[in-house]
């Protein structure tokens, strides 16, 4: 039989398990895809110990994953523009893509290019349409200056870029072994850490325009500080902070399209969006994927493959 990462109650890591379960049948509308990589993300540990539960309570046994990228091998009905065989880059809303095989509603899915590796389009959706929200949300101009924290993350490290193409100055914020990858993609790194605020006010000529935060720990009210307006704030991760100073909180759900998806695999195809993979794990090893991802310091995308 399949199998499918599955976990029975809210707790740690060790509650993530590799079960057997029934091959999905496609419904109307829907596409069966045989997973062949698929990312992880921090959202999904929050929602795994029980800290989103009323936000995104949990049915048991949940599934768990969002961001795929395999090969259709069944179709449901009305599904016309895919063809069994296709490659294609996709979503779920249904905690369910770490697994062999999974159900897509075919809107949700867009070709995969030959070019592009199975690993960066698995791990894509979910920082890529991440950043791309964020980076809207905070109209970068050319010639403007823009601030990320966590800019080596799975959504900062790709933040920092889409924002580069836009003509602004971007900043990032990162530890020291992460600057020479943020200047090879024309981004000027500075370190995180105490007298950060004087740094980049030295840096900036006290002129920063736009900021996003990836990593939360006070980095809304550093911009605050800084002068940036709350308007031109975004912070994916701080919703406390963004409460009580009104500013904004577009990411995932802002961006989460196909369309949006299609752009960023068009992007990734041409060579103008690196979308770093800090580590691969096989399937059967969820649990050291997500042990690594939770401790906070890697380069971009920790990716599932099946």
């Amino acid at each position: 039989m399949p199998q499918a990462v599955r976990y029975g109650e809210h707790g740690g890591i060790e509650v993530l398990q590799l079960a057997e379960v029934p091959r999905p049948e496609p419904e109307s509308g829907q596409v069966l895809v045989q997973v062949r990589a698929a990312g992880i993300n921090p959202g999904e540990t929050k929602i795994r110990v029980g800290a989103l539960a009323e936000r995104w309570p949990s049915t048991f046994p949940s599934g768990q994953g969002s961001d795929l990228a395999g090969v259709v091998v069944e179709l449901g009905a009305d599904v016309e523009e895919i063809q069994a065989g296709d490659e294609v880059v996709g979503f779920v809303h249904t905690r369910s893509s770490h697994a062999e095989y999974v159900l897509v509603p075919a809107e949700h899915l867009v070709p995969k290019p030959s070019g592009l590796s199975w690993e960066v389009a698995g791990g894509l959706f979910v920082a890529g349409t991440t950043a791309y929200a964020a980076v809207g949300a905070v109209c970068p101009r050319e010639g403007e200056t823009i601030v990320v924290s966590g800019a080596a993350g799975g959504v900062g490290s790709l933040a920092v870029q889409l924002a580069k193409l836009t003509g602004a100055t971007v900043i990032g914020i990162a530890g020291e072994a992460n600057h020479e990858w943020l200047r090879e993609h024309d981004i000027v790194p500075i370190a995180y850490g105490e007298g950060l605020e004087e740094r980049l006010r030295e840096l900036t000529g006290d002129q920063v325009h736009a900021f996003i935060d990836t990593y939360g720990d006070g980095y809304v009210e550093l911009a605050l500080r800084l002068g940036v307006y709350p308007g031109r704030i975004d912070t994916v991760v701080d919703f406390a902070a963004a409460e009580k100073y009104r500013v904004k909180t577009e990411g995932n759900i802002a961006g989460a399209s196909a369309e949006v998806l299609r752009d960023l695999v068009a992007l990734a195809d041409k060579g103008l969006l690196d979308v770093p993979i800090a580590a691969t794990y096989p399937l059967a090893e969820v649990q050291a994927a997500y042990r690594e991802l939770e401790q906070g310091h890697t380069r971009g995308k920790i990716v599932l493959t099946v």
